[in-house]
C-alpha cells in the first residue's frame, strides 16, 4: 500500500511546479482514530512553495486520484497532515494474500541479491561458550535470518584466534591437570583456565596417550587438543541452539599469509603508522581522536586493532556487499580505529555495520551471578538450555534492544503458562490449532469463504495488524534489531485475544464460522513466520 500511496502523491505534485521532487514519507498514525496512514507532505512543501501546509494538502487531496477498492477516505487533519483510511475490499485481499502466500509472507526485496557476510560468536576456543556469548551467538543469527527474509544472501562467519597468549594459557592449564591426573607435581598457571572441562581434556589425553606427553617439550599437543574438544562442544551447542556457521575463519592465518605485515606496510606508506618506545603506532589523530593508538606493543604482540583492519580488508576483498559485526559492548572503543583503518587502505566503510549489544546479567534466586570463564563460576549456554530450553533462551536473548543491557532472570525464564513471554505466543499459535481442529470437525466447508462478512472492529483490527508483518521486518532487518519482531507478535497475539473474545467461531452461521475461521488460519500463519525468524518453534498443541 505504500508504495501505491506515494505513486498516487507523486502523480498530484504534477500540479505543483517543484525544482525537485519532494520525498514521500508513509507512516502510520499513532491513534486509530487519525486512520491507517499518513503523510506530513504538505508541511514538507510549505517553504517551497511559500503557502500554507492546509491549503497546499488540500490542493494535493484534490488533485488526488485514487481506487476506492483500495481508500475508502482521505482526510486532512491538523496543521496539514494528510490521512488515509483503506477500504475493507483491500484488507480482504491482502488477508487472502496471507495465506496464499503461505510461508513466504513478509519476504521482501529490500536487500535483494546482496551477498553478506554476518560475523558472530567469534569466541575464541578457550572454554564452553556462556551465556553472555548466548547473546552474540542469538542476536547473530537472527539478524541473518532478517536478512535472509529481506533478500539477501547470508554467509554466517565464526573468528577465531588459536594463537596468542590466552592459547599458550589454555594449553598449560591442560597440561598442569595432564600431569596431576598422572600424579606428577605441576604448577598450575596463576591465570590458568579452573573449569572442571580442562581436567576432563586432559584425562581424555591420558585415556589416548598414557604418559607418553609426560616430556613434551611445549604445550602445543594440550593445546590442541584443548582446542579440537572445545570446538567441538562450541558446534554442538551452537546446533542446540539450531545455529549452523558457514565458515570460520582463522586470526592465524592472516599471519601466515602476510596479510598483517602488508597492512602495517601501507599504513606506514599513507604515513598513518610510525615507531615510537618500541612499539608501532596508529595515527588515529588524524581521525578526530585525542591520541594515536598502538598497533603493536612493545613485546611485538599485535592489539585487536590490527588483525581487525586485515580481518575486514579479508572480508571486502571478497566481495561482500555487506559485512555485519555482531560485538559485545567492550568493542565500543576499538572498532572506529577500524573503519578508520579500512578507510585508510581505500575499502568503504559504510559496507562494515556493526551491531554493538550490552552484556548479559545472569539473576538466579534474585541476586546476580558473576561471571568468569577462567576461575569457572560461569554459566555455560548448555547449561541455561537445560535449565529452561532453547526456545525459552534464545526469546529472552532476543526480547531486549540489544543496546539495552539484558538480565536473564532464570526463575522467570522457567515460569510456566502465559505469563512466560515466549509460552504467550506459542499458545496462541497452539490455542488457534486447536480452534481450527474443533471448528473444521464442527463444519463441512467447500470453497472460499466469504471475507466481506468479517466486519467486526475486532476482525477490522486483526486483518490492519497482520498486514504490518512484512514492514516490521524490513524494518528489523535494517536496524538489526530483531525485537521489533517481538514487540509486534505480541500485539498480534493481543488484537487475536480480544478477537477470540469478541467473535465466536463454533455456534455461529456456517459462513461466518468460514470466514472468521479463515482469518484464525491467517493469524496462524503470521504467528508461525514470525518465530520462524525468531528460531522459536511454534508449538501445535500445548
Amino acid at each position: 500500500m505504500n508504495d501505491y500511496l506515494i505513486q498516487i502523491l507523486t502523480e498530484s505534485l504534477q500540479q505543483f511546479d517543484l525544482d525537485e521532487q519532494p520525498e514521500i514519507r508513509i507512516e502510520e498514525p499513532n491513534l486509530p482514530e487519525h486512520g491507517d496512514a499518513a503523510t506530513n507532505l504538505a508541511l514538507t512543501l510549505a517553504k517551497p512553495l511559500r503557502n500554507n501546509p492546509r491549503t497546499i494538502a488540500g490542493q494535493i487531496v484534490e488533485k488526488l486520484q485514487y481506487d476506492e477498492n483500495k481508500i475508502s477516505a482521505v482526510e486532512i487533519a491538523g496543521p496539514g497532515f494528510i490521512n488515509f483510511r483503506f477500504a475493507d475490499d483491500y484488507l480482504f485481499e491482502e488477508l487472502a494474500g496471507i495465506l496464499e502466500q503461505g510461508t513466504d509472507f513478509g519476504k521482501s526485496d529490500e536487500f535483494d541479491g546482496r551477498q553478506v557476510l554476518v560475523e558472530f560468536v567469534s569466541a575464541n576456543p578457550t572454554g564452553p561458550l556462556t551465556v553472555g556469548h548466548g547473546r552474540n551467538a542469538v542476536l547473530g543469527d537472527t539478524v541473518s535470518r532478517l536478512l535472509e527474509w529481506t533478500g539477501a544472501e547470508v554467509e554466517r562467519e565464526y573468528y577465531f584466534n588459536d594463537a596468542g597468549r590466552q592459547m599458550r594459557v589454555l594449553g598449560e592449564s591442560v597440561r598442569a591437570r595432564y600431569n596431576e591426573l598422572l600424579g606428577k607435581e605441576s604448577d598450575f598457571p596463576e591465570d590458568g583456565y579452573q573449569g572442571e572441562y580442562i581436567r576432563d581434556i586432559a584425562q581424555s589425553l591420558v585415556d589416548e596417550q598414557g604418559e607418553g606427553l609426560l616430556d613434551a617439550e611445549d604445550e602445543k599437543p594440550f593445546k590442541e587438543k584443548a582446542e579440537e574438544a572445545i570446538f567441538a562442544d562450541i558446534s554442538q551447542t551452537l546446533e542446540r541452539m539450531g545455529i549452523k556457521m558457514d565458515s570460520f575463519f582463522n586470526e592465524h592465518s592472516l599471519y601466515e599469509d602476510g596479510k598483517i605485515d602488508e597492512t602495517v606496510a601501507k599504513l606506514r606508506e599513507l604515513d598513518l603508522a610510525y615507531d615510537k618506545d618500541g612499539a608501532v603506532w596508529f595515527r588515529t589523530t588524524k581521525f578526530g581522536k585525542d591520541k594515536d593508538t598502538v598497533l603493536v606493543k612493545s613485546t611485538g604482540e599485535p592489539t585487536y586493532r590490527l588483525p581487525d583492519i586485515a580481518y575486514h580488508a579479508n572480508k571486502l576483498d571478497r566481495g561482500f556487499d555487506l559485512c555485519v559485526d555482531v560485538f559485545g559492548a567492550d568493542h565500543i572503543a576499538t572498532y572506529p580505529d577500524v573503519l578508520s583503518g579500512i578507510k585508510s587502505l581505500g575499502y568503504d566503510p559504510d559496507k562494515v555495520d556493526v551491531v554493538v549489544y550490552q552484556f548479559v546479567t545472569i539473576v538466579k534466586d534474585g541476586q546476580p551471578f558473576k561471571m568468569s570463564t577462567r576461575k569457572a563460576n560461569f554459566v555455560t549456554l548448555d547449561e541455561l538450555m537445560d535449565e529452561v530450553g532453547a526456545d525459552v533462551s534464545r526469546f529472552f536473548f532476543l526480547m531486549r534492544s540489544p543496546n539495552t543491557h539484558l538480565e536473564f532472570d532464570i526463575a522467570r525464564a522457567k515460569e510456566a503458562g502465559e505469563k512466560n513471554p515466549v509460552f504467550y505466543l506459542q499458545y496462541a499459535h497452539a490455542r488457534i490449532c486447536s480452534v481450527m481442529r474443533k471448528v473444521t470437525e464442527e463444519y463441512d466447508f467447500s470453497g472460499k469463504a466469504d471475507l466481506s462478512l468479517l466486519n467486526h472492529p475486532s476482525e477490522i483490527t486483526l486483518i490492519k495488524t497482520m498486514n504490518k508483518f512484512p514492514k516490521v521486518i524490513a524494518h528489523a532487518a535494517k536496524s538489526r534489531e530483531p525485537h521489533h519482531v517481538i514487540t509486534y507478535l505480541n500485539e498480534l497475539a493481543s488484537d487475536f485475544t480480544s478477537f477470540y473474545h469478541d467473535c465466536r467461531i463454533l455456534g455461529e452461521d456456517k459462513n461466518i464460522a468460514h470466514a472468521r475461521l479463515t482469518l484464525a488460519e491467517a493469524v496462524a500463519q503470521v504467528l508461525r513466520n514470525g518465530l520462524t525468524i525468531l528460531g522459536i518453534s511454534a508449538p501445535e498443541s500445548m
